[in-house]
């Protein structure tokens, strides 16, 4: 994905299925796979855009980069430290450079990154839904954080409530509002996706099981075949 760093001016970003307007200074995130076009003003505006190229090669890039879906855009008034931080920092060295900036920049970039994580999770669509309103909401990031940490273990609605502080049924029905699938499903995602990383890593079939909590590698196989006659 690309995160764009508008320092002055305005520009619009623009694809097959809307456009986002930026207004300086402001930051845009948005999936790198979507095919668009940065539309500036003026000549001069592209001179105050900085573009930074982020990987997520992890297990479970693919269910954060869907909260990326359509892109993202932070003004910088936002008074998130890391954010002003980073915004700061970049915009000296790139003003004066000097002795290692490539370094530096690489640096502020990952800075940049972080603030708007946590700018996203400090600040969720009110009518939205998915992991940066499950992490918005304390007794369900805990449970979150619980399973992305321990994916393995034998988790059951009760085990994953009592992590909230919630009961089970307020617990169930919170966390399917808000992450718009049963815990049940959104661990066996994590599960899938953590598998299916190991397998492409050649770690073999029974490893990956045992790595993601699947009973044996039989029943790994075959949510594989599952997922790849899906496509999802």
């Amino acid at each position: 994905m690309y995160l764009y760093l508008l320092t002055k001016g305005t520009m619009v970003w623009r694809s097959g299925t809307g456009s986002v307007s930026l207004n300086a200074p402001s930051l845009l995130a948005c999936r790198s796979c979507v095919p668009y076009e940065l539309e500036g003003a003026t000549s001069q505006d592209r001179g105050n855009l900085i573009s930074i190229q982020t990987d997520l090669t992890g297990p479970v890039a693919g269910l954060f980069l869907a909260e990326f879906a359509q892109p993202r855009v932070v003004t910088m008034t936002s008074e998130e430290p890391l954010l002003e931080l980073a915004m700061g920092l970049i915009a000296t060295e790139l003003d004066s450079p000097r002795c290692g900036q490539p370094a530096l920049l690489s640096r502020a970039g990952d800075i940049l990154f972080i603030g708007l994580l946590r700018y996203l999770v400090a600040h969720p669509s009110p009518q939205g839904s998915g992991l940066f309103n499950g992490l918005a909401d304390p007794r369900i990031a805990r449970a979150l954080v619980a399973m992305h940490g321990r994916p393995s273990l034998a988790w059951t609605l009760e085990r994953l409530a009592g992590e909230a502080g919630m009961s089970r049924t307020a617990f169930a029905s919170t966390f399917r509002q808000v992450m718009h699938k049963t815990p049940g499903k959104y661990l066996a995602a994590i599960r899938l996706a953590i598998a299916q990383r190991a397998v492409e890593l050649g770690k073999g079939l029974k490893l990956a099981a045992r790595e993601a909590g699947y009973t044996n590698a039989s029943a790994l196989s075959r949510a594989l075949s599952r997922r790849q006659a899906t496509g999802s």
